[in-house]
């Protein structure tokens, strides 16, 4: 087929840009070897939570990739029975419903039903006419449901018991008003009420009842077969019995509670099975790029739910003589957390009469896990968080790498050819505007000859190593050490170095810091 001139320049600027932003890879081909060489020890670590919080059953889980790495169970599904655990017990997993009813209003979004800016007065309309707490309080808007900032009161004691509450009933609470701990809009307050109000949302937007729309719009498109808002839908052999810890050290079975209108907070059931191809989903969102992008929900949808709207709290102290520290907040159905580890962990936990659960991922690091127990809110995070730690400890658990750009290493060029012989003419051509007058020329010279007297001969040069599309570094070998390359472009077309400096490094590895302005890696020193 012959090209007419105006298509090849759209296929050619299709390919370019591309090029132009690369997404990153994993770099290390053994790095799948690497983390499973940790299972046995994160088997561990459950068993040993299991056992000590005296939990009558567990699963958890590992994702790795897209896939369920690894599997693990303790105890039994049933104490009457003795039914052990299997990868298709089905275990109510509380709060952890969230994350797919902001998934459900997400695709509404997508699909042009609903804005997140609606005032919910939109899709109920008891708000229209209910008492807000100032008078200058905006009306509270659909965003705001989604992320814990509306205002309502902490109601974890109270929403649990709300499970089966009605429409009818529900009716009757929103005549009546709603009322405020804290000004709308303000800070982070969790509420169930409002994900128990959002499953209302759904309900009106899709024209079709909360769970039904999540069921097939969500749970069948990503096969999650395992998976109900019922317990009357799970064949008694499937069935987790959820157990409540007794003072005098029995336990009692606590009775399934009915599915009702605050299903939306906290009513799915489901299994190991199931919660794996689900946790694998939300990794599959990262990173950025362009191939099909196959749903149910759109890829930057997901990204969008995994960012800090509401922040929470920050967090530091010493346990023995190391520092941890975290800062956490609130996305859409979902907590999320920067630590001494990791810039970005997701993750959601779920409590309810007889049961709790937890699941966690790292989007930069393609891993996930997830578990789920029978025993009143024994949510297991604590093995989660040990289980990161035993990951790490392979050194298979590194982020995706960013190739760089081609620009990046043309420029790469560029700079080397000034270290070897300056040239003012060939500065000038991939200077921006800045770039003389914050420095100028004889200033760099003299910088670089000072330098060239310490080092020596520089006789190699590393790739760049890209901190991002437009911010890089490489190293220099030389004659009495290494020198490192700091360069960042600037917002122009075409991109011009605004930013470079050469400094003397400690060690080959050794990375740069970014100018003042540019954002830091999250690290906690002892």
């Amino acid at each position: 087929m012959r090209l007419t001139p105006l298509v090849a320049v759209l296929m050619t600027a299709t390919l370019a840009a591309s090029d132009a932003y690369p997404p990153p890879r994993f770099a290390d081909p053994d790095r799948v070897a690497k983390l499973q060489s940790a299972m046995p020890e994160i088997d561990r670590f459950f068993r040993a939570y299991a056992i000590d919080r005296k939990i009558p059953g567990m699963i958890w889980g590992v994702v790795i990739d897209g896939r369920v790495a690894h599997l693990g169970t303790f105890g039994v599904r049933d104490r009457a029975s003795q039914a052990p655990v299997t990868p298709d017990t089905a275990f109510r997993i509380a709060s952890m419903t969230k994350s797919f009813t902001a998934l459900a209003v997400l695709k509404l979004r997508d699909d042009g039903r609903l804005s997140l800016d609606d005032p919910v007065s939109r899709w109920i309309p008891e708000f229209a006419r209910m008492e807000l707490p100032t008078r200058d309080t905006p009306p509270l808007t659909i965003r705001q449901l989604l992320s814990h900032s509306a205002g309502f009161p902490e109601d974890n004691p109270w929403g649990d018991q709300q499970l089966s509450a009605t429409d009818a009933l529900m009716d009757e609470w929103l005549a009546k008003g709603i009322p405020f701990s804290t000004p709308p809009g303000t800070r982070y307050e969790y509420s169930n009420y409002a994900f128990g109000l959002l499953g209302r949302v759904v309900t009106k937007a899709s024209g079709v009842p909360y769970e039904q729309y999540v069921g097939t719009e969500i749970l069948a498109k990503l096969h999650m077969d395992g998976s109900t808002f019922r317990f009357v839908d799970v064949p008694a052999a499937r069935r987790a019995i959820g157990y409540r810890l007794k003072p005098d050290g029995t336990y009692a079975e606590e009775p399934p509670l009915p599915h009702g209108v605050f299903g939306s907070m906290g009513g799915l059931l489901t299994t190991a099975v199931d919660l794996g191809k689900y946790v694998a989903f939300h990794l599959s969102a990262w990173p950025a790029r362009d191939d099909e992008d196959p749903g149910p929900v759109r890829r930057a949808s997901v990204r969008e739910m995994a960012h800090l709207w509401t922040p929470s709290n920050l967090t530091a102290r010493l346990v023995d003589g190391r520092l941890q520290a975290s800062e956490t907040g609130y996305g859409f159905g979902l907590r999320v957390t920067s630590d001494c580890r990791f810039e970005h962990i997701v993750a959601h936990g779920g409590g309810l009469p007889g049961f709790g659960s937890y699941m966690a991922w790292l989007p930069d690091y393609g891993v996930g896990m997830f578990a789920m127990a029978t025993l009143t809110y024994s949510g297991p995070s604590e093995p989660i968080s040990r289980a990161w730690d035993a990951l790490l400890a392979t050194g298979g658990l590194q982020k995706r790498e960013l190739p760089p750009t081609p620009l990046q290493t043309e420029m790469r060029g560029h700079i080397l050819n000034l270290w070897k012989r300056w040239d003012d003419a060939q500065a000038r051509r991939i200077a921006a505007v800045n770039f003389f007058r914050d420095k100028p020329s004889a200033e760099r010279q003299d910088e670089i000859r000072a330098l060239k007297n310490e080092v020596g001969e520089c006789t190699d040069a590393g790739p760049v190593m890209p901190e991002n599309w437009m911010r890089g570094q490489f190293n220099m070998t030389c004659a009495k050490g290494t020198v490192g390359v700091f360069f960042t472009l600037a917002p122009t077309q075409p991109p011009a170095v605004q930013h470079l400096s050469f400094r003397r490094l400690a060690s080959p590895d050794e990375r740069m810091g970014a100018p003042t302005g540019a954002p830091a890696g999250v690290s906690c020193r002892q």
